[in-house]
């Protein structure tokens, strides 16, 4: 715990400026003006009013080793600013760092930080940050959330370089689906910067301060979606260029040229990906700034994570492996192994090694050969006589007009074809799905990729009055008729139940009570095998899951009883 971490959660850095570090019993100033975003401006006066206000409600006198709910034990303090402080602790109940954000009760936005941090807490998407804990106590407001120790910052990954096509390419894509996933829950976050995202060990991307972060600086919008877009598309330019879109150096990036204007990432540097530069330019820009494509711009998150989905597939770079040094030989093999203690000036001398008689030239290799080759003979001979006999019997069977037997034996069915799927949606007829922008990599031919649910307190059997089942439909372009099924699961463990239906359509809110079932299996592998006792015909197959393993926390969600689909196949 001595180590200060890179994933240490800053809110001091404003307008691109870094954070200046906190020293105990003295706040700190980072120059913030009154905050503006794009979509609508907070009034100056009302800006400077709240930070008169902020500034008089100083913060609590605090030191490391303080403790908060007699748990929480503060250890350092990573910022004072406009009466809060953010400091590093310990949870000493779960053994775990935490970070905390402290400001006194009556602070002017106490109660928005409240507010926000309940809400951000209720979304619990492991692509964010989590907040753990938000307490009102004696006129102390404080907000828990988690330390990602092995996190680093952007900011300190895009210092060493831009990123790799591939590398850029995941940051958009699961950036911009984590916030599509918060703005359809009614959360946005206002300041997403190089500072606020976060890439794991694991090449995972968290995002921190999801509502909070903003609440704590007051910054209010008027088109929440926009901004949080055109921050996404600023991130992915620094991420290809090293630059930060904008004429002011930002986050440890040099800006634009003055004057020049906002100019695409691949006119910046030679190399960039043609298609995430354009991305970048149409999340950017309010009019689209491909004006040779006439793409239209991305002004929501959603729109954006579409956009990147409908790109084909930046792979990663091939592991590059070096040419291995030439074979030596060793001692013992050039004969130095047991060499004789010289004499008369021979040490060190290798013995001779006689060279070995030629294979089988002896009287009992002479014999050995002439066995083999005369049971080679009669082997071929034996062959022979019993495939001339079989051609014998066949073109008697043949000419026999009582043998209504064709030849060669009983006629074997032929094997099951592999059936196309089409399309593929995410079916949840409550109303509450968990990732449909991931229904497409489960037949995709990637192993790699899959859909995954959410987790589940109680199994495996879910528990319908809270949830009946989820599940995937499929689109096999036509009726086709179906003998079979396989499913490759994520998670392995028991147990999985899984059930097969015919629908009418590719809609997500069609009952199952309408639906033909076509059948159902239970496994506790990698792979569910459904086979049908009857092919069936149909065009919309729903795969319907009512029952999943338990697994452990993981790099998307936490720990619960969960499943992921790989790919799906159907035969006839």
């Amino acid at each position: 715990m001595a180590e200060r971490s890179t994933a240490a959660v800053d809110v001091a850095d404003t307008s691109g400026e870094e954070p200046l570090p906190a020293k105990a019993g003295k706040a700190t100033d980072d120059g913030a003006k009154a905050e503006k975003v794009s979509g609508g401006e907070t009034d100056a006066a009302r800006t400077d009013e709240r930070r008169a206000d902020a500034t008089e409600a100083q913060p609590p006198e605090l030191h490391s080793g303080h403790k908060l709910a007699r748990r929480y034990r503060l250890e350092e303090c990573v910022t004072r600013l406009d009466g809060f402080s953010s400091w590093r602790a310990v949870d000493e109940k779960l053994r775990r760092a935490v970070g905390v954000h402290i400001l006194p009760a009556d602070h002017p936005r106490a109660r928005p930080v409240l507010s926000a941090a309940r809400s951000s807490a209720l979304l619990g998407d492991p692509r964010f940050v989590q907040v753990l804990d938000a307490v009102e106590e004696n006129d102390v407001v404080y907000v828990v959330h988690e330390w990602l120790p092995d996190a680093t910052e952007l900011t300190t990954v895009l210092a060493n370089g831009p990123l790799e096509p591939h590398d850029a390419y995941q940051l958009v894509s699961q950036v911009s689906q984590a916030m599509a996933a918060a703005h359809r829950e009614g959360l946005s976050h206002l300041r997403i910067t190089p500072g606020s995202v976060l890439r794991t060990e694991s090449g995972q991307y968290r995002i921190r301060g999801l509502a909070v972060m903003a609440a704590l600086r007051g910054i209010t919008c008027e088109h929440p979606q926009r901004t949080d877009t055109e921050a996404i598309g600023a991130l992915l330019y620094a991420a290809l260029t090293q630059r930060w879109p904008y004429e002011n150096d930002a986050h440890g990036l040099t800006g634009l040229p003055k004057g020049v204007g906002l100019i695409a990432p691949d006119q910046v540097r030679a190399g960039v990906h043609r298609g995430l530069s354009e991305l970048a330019m149409r999340a950017l820009i309010n009019d689209g700034a491909t004006a040779s494509r006439q793409e239209q711009p991305c002004t929501t998150p959603e729109e954006l994570a579409k956009a990147v989905a409908a790109m084909p597939r930046i792979r990663p770079p091939e592991t590059a492996f070096t040419t291995p040094p030439p074979y030596q030989r060793t001692g013992y093999q050039q004969g130095s192994y047991r060499q004789n203690s010289g004499h008369n000036g021979s040490a060190g001398r290798t013995q001779p090694v006689a060279t070995p008689p030629p294979p089988l030239q002896s009287r009992t290799g002479r014999a050995l050969k002439w066995s083999v080759s005369a049971l080679l003979i009669a082997a071929l001979g034996l062959g022979s006589w019993q495939l001339a006999d079989t051609l014998l019997k066949r073109e008697n069977d043949q000419d026999d007009p009582g043998n209504s037997q064709p030849a060669g034996g009983p006629a074997k069915k032929p094997g099951g074809k592999p059936i196309k799927i089409v399309n593929a949606e995410e079916y949840y007829p409550d109303g509450k799905p968990q990732h449909p922008d991931q229904a497409r990599n489960t037949h995709d031919g990637d192993p790699s990729t899959y859909w995954r649910s959410l987790s589940f307190k109680e199994g495996p059997e879910l528990n319908p009055a809270f949830k009946q089942g989820v599940g995937l439909i499929y689109d096999l372009g036509s009726k086709q008729q179906i003998s079979s099924a396989s499913i490759g699961l994520h998670y392995i463990g028991k147990y999985t139940t899984v059930t097969l239906y015919a629908a009418d359509s590719l809609t997500t809110s069609e009952p199952l009570s309408s639906m033909r079932k076509l059948g159902s299996g239970q496994t506790s592998g990698a792979t569910a095998k459904i086979k049908l006792k009857q092919p069936a015909n149909a065009r919309y197959v729903v795969v319907w899951f009512t029952a999943m393993p338990y697994g452990p926390t993981d790099e998307f969600s936490g720990p619960g009883y969960k499943q992921g689909v790989t790919e799906v196949s159907f035969t006839s």
